[in-house]
C-alpha cells in the first residue's frame, strides 16, 4: 500500500511491480497504462521510460513518477484480469541531503549579499570591480544549482516512482520458448551445414596431401624391401 510522507519526513519511495498477462494483451495494456498517466486520470503523473518487446516472447515495462494517491488505482488498472506477481518497495531517506542543501543555500545567499554590499562601494578599483563581478556570478551559479537540486529532492519526496513490468504467465513463456526453438531450427540447421561445408573445404586439400605423402612413403618402403631381397 503506497502512502504519502508523514509531516516532516523526507522519504523518496520507489515501487516495482510484476504483472502477468496473456501474451497477446501485453502491448495493449502497456498503452492503456501509459495513457492513464499521460492524461492524469488519477492525479499528476509523468511517464519516464517505456519498453515494449514483441515477438514470440513479449514483455513490456513502464516507469512513471506520480502522486502517492495514484499508485493503487494505476496498479488496479494495470492488473485488471491479470495476476499480480512480486511487489518491491524501497524508500530513501533524503533528510541529510536536504539539510545539507539548505545549509549550502543559506551560506551562498549570505555570501552573495556580502559581495553585493562590496559592489556598492565607490572606492573600488576597476580590477577589483571585475574580480568582484566574477565572484558574484560564480556564487549566483552555485546558488541556482543548489536550488535546482532542492527542487529535485522535493519532487522525489512529494511524488513516487512506480515501475510496472508486464510478462506472460510461466506456461505461456515455456510454450514461447518451444515455439522459438522450432523457429530457430531451420536457421541452426543452415548454420551447421554451412560450417560443415567450410570444414570440408579446409580439410579436403590437407587430406589429399597427406594421402599422397603416405602413398609415396609406402612406395619407397616397398622398393627398399624389394632391393634388399634381391641382394640377399
Amino acid at each position: 500500500q503506497a502512502t504519502a510522507n508523514r509531516a516532516g519526513s523526507m522519504l523518496a519511495y520507489e515501487h516495482s511491480v510484476d504483472i502477468q498477462l496473456p501474451a497477446e494483451r501485453i502491448s495493449a495494456r502497456l498503452q492503456e497504462v501509459r495513457q492513464l498517466c499521460e492524461t492524469a486520470k488519477f492525479g499528476a503523473c509523468v511517464v519516464l521510460n517505456v519498453q515494449d518487446t514483441g515477438g514470440d516472447r513479449p514483455s513490456a515495462s513502464v516507469s512513471m513518477r506520480m502522486v502517492p494517491a495514484e499508485i493503487e488505482p494505476t496498479l488496479a488498472a494495470a492488473g485488471n484480469d491479470g495476476t499480480l506477481g512480486s511487489r518491491r518497495s524501497h524508500a530513501e531517506d533524503l533528510a541529510v541531503v536536504v539539510g545539507d542543501n539548505r545549509m549550502l543555500q543559506a551560506r551562498l545567499q549570505k555570501e552573495h549579499a556580502r559581495l553585493s554590499e562590496f559592489q556598492q562601494r565607490r572606492d573600488l578599483a576597476v580590477a577589483d570591480m571585475i574580480a568582484l563581478s566574477r565572484q558574484i556570478a560564480e556564487t549566483e551559479a552555485q546558488l541556482e544549482g543548489a536550488q535546482r537540486e532542492a527542487a529535485q529532492h522535493q519532487r522525489r519526496i512529494e511524488t513516487q516512482l512506480l515501475t510496472i513490468s508486464l510478462s506472460p504467465p510461466g506456461g505461456e513463456a515455456g510454450r514461447s520458448e518451444i515455439g522459438q526453438a522450432f523457429s530457430d531450427f531451420g536457421e541452426v540447421l543452415s548454420l551447421s551445414t554451412a560450417w560443415l561445408i567450410r570444414a570440408v573445404a579446409v580439410l579436403l586439400p590437407i587430406s589429399i596431401a597427406l594421402w599422397l605423402l603416405l602413398s609415396i612413403v609406402r612406395w619407397l618402403r616397398r622398393r627398399r624391401l624389394a632391393r634388399a631381397a634381391r641382394q640377399g
